[in-house]
């Protein structure tokens, strides 16, 4: 038997910009209200007429480019690679995995070792230190950029919030209290705090001469006068102000004892300061102290024989890390790094050379007639 198939209805555009249908007038375009269209507006940007510049790269223009970079890269480069390698910098790594360092008797202490263990390991300054100079402290195989790690505090607590104090955040946890009582600071990164002692002797003639280490002005501006404050109240009584709270685990002492002078105490203590600001590399250094020039004639530190006294308090050897003592000056374009002198002379010395490459092959083969024959 012969199957009838119905011809399909075809929509058609209806005038008033309505779609067509059987038995009806248009969709969106009755009733007399205003006219539906999916038409953009009339308008240079939605109607893409909108002017537009395209280079067309030509041999005049790419070739002078490429030298114009590299002879201006090259010696950018090189300013940087002299700048940085003008700068003084010593290193000491004090871990004592070493049978033979110092401090290797101190290699299994623990947080709470009482008293604590210290070392002492001399060492001499070939040159000597013109400028300011900067001591930092530097750790290895420390994460501090683990997301649980970083999360791990209260910036409300942080910021001198009464209520926070006693109610730190749940992202504290573990470290959010202790014994049923709030801890202040609260969080894994407070709890880890680095604790060493560092002191500096110059050693002349067998004699021990204490350097002046200054430790205000090692944070950053911000966070000393914006991010960290003290809870309200009494400044002068940090003891009453944290009253109801209790210390970090890791702590040998409460927040508001980590400093003698009032403007260097509780959560505006500058060495917590520089500590809660998190590292983003495994390998990492941090701000410890600072070393002023007393005058123009003599340098910061002369060349000779100096001692670092360790008080070890910070245990690393169980997670593989290392800790060292950096001293280092610096310049206009911060402390000592080739990386950025050696990237621009890099890339000033390739575009150079591809100039160069361009300019042979546009001699050689720039003039030749490129036209082509085309069959019939």
């Amino acid at each position: 038997p012969a199957v009838h198939i119905a011809p399909r209805r075809r929509r058609t555009g209806h005038p008033s910009g309505g779609v067509g249908v059987p038995g009806g007038g248009a969709v969106g375009g009755g009733g007399g209200g205003a006219v539906k269209t999916r038409k953009p507006d009339n308008t240079a940007f939605k109607q893409q007429r909108l002017p537009a510049w395209q280079p067309i790269l030509t041999a005049c223009t790419v070739l002078p480019a490429f030298f114009i970079i590299g002879l201006i890269f090259i010696p950018i480069g090189i300013g940087i690679f002299v700048t940085s390698n003008n700068i003084r910098e010593y290193e000491i790594d004090y871990t004592g995995t070493e049978p033979s360092s110092p401090c290797n008797k101190c290699l299994n202490v623990s947080w709470d070792s009482t008293p604590p263990c210290t070392c002492t390991i001399n060492f001499t300054l070939e040159h000597a230190f013109e400028s300011n100079v900067f001591m930092y402290y530097g750790l290895s195989n420390f994460y501090q950029n683990h997301r649980r790690y970083v999360k791990s505090r209260d910036d409300s607590q942080l910021n001198g919030d009464n209520s926070s104090l006693l109610n730190p955040s749940k992202e504290c946890e573990p470290y959010r209290t202790n014994e049923d009582k709030p801890i202040a600071p609260c969080g894994a990164i407070a709890n880890s705090m680095f604790n060493d002692t560092l002191e500096l002797y110059r050693i002349d003639n067998d004699t021990r001469t204490p350097i002046t280490l200054i430790k205000k002005g090692i944070a950053w501006w911000t966070d000393k006068n914006v991010k960290f404050r003290n809870p309200t109240g009494d400044g002068n009584n940090l003891t009453a102000l944290f009253q109801g709270t209790t210390k970090p685990v890791n702590w040998p002492k409460p927040v508001y004892m980590l400093d003698s002078e009032p403007d260097n105490n509780g959560f505006i203590n500058e060495d917590f300061i520089v500590w809660m600001r998190t590292a983003a590399l495994p390998t990492f250094r941090k701000l410890y102290r600072l070393i002023e020039r007393k005058n123009n004639f003599q340098p910061t530190l002369q060349a000779g024989k100096y001692s670092l006294d360790i008080a070890y308090n910070y245990p690393v050897h169980s997670f593989d890390g290392r800790k060292r003592m950096i001293l280092s000056t610096i310049s206009w374009m911060g402390g000592k790094n080739p990386f950025l002198g050696i990237a621009y002379i890099t890339v000033g010395s390739i575009c150079f050379f591809l100039g160069v490459v361009l300019l042979f092959i546009h001699h050689k083969y720039g003039n030749r007639n490129t036209s082509a024959d085309i069959p019939n």
